[in-house]
């Protein structure tokens, strides 16, 4: 089991990008655009800049929604191995079953 101040502190990024998604991403596609002046495009990076840090998606970790861990994590289930090996051992997972020869 993961500490419970991680689990915490990845549950508060989450909602601090949730929280500045839509600013984000305003700015970036002003940063971004070609077309428009360099100088509107600067001042878009430096608004960019001075958002939370925390806000950025590449922040938030991918844990394990039972066990908290952040390593070995499974996408379409979102578990981890272990965790993952523990339901299937259990049947609690459907169409899942560990095999033992």
């Amino acid at each position: 089991m993961a500490k419970k101040s991680s689990i915490e502190k990845n549950k508060r990024r989450i909602a601090l990008v949730k929280r500045y998604a839509a600013k984000r991403e305003a700015l970036l596609a002003i940063a971004n655009n070609e077309e428009l002046p360099i100088e509107e495009r600067f001042e878009a990076r430096l608004k960019l800049a001075e958002l939370p840090r925390n806000a950025n998606p590449t922040r938030v970790r991918n844990r394990c929604e039972v066990t908290g861990r952040p390593r070995a994590y499974y996408r379409k289930l979102r578990l981890s191995r272990i965790a993952l090996r523990e339901l299937g051992s259990q049947g609690q997972i459907p169409g899942l079953v560990k095999s033992s020869w």
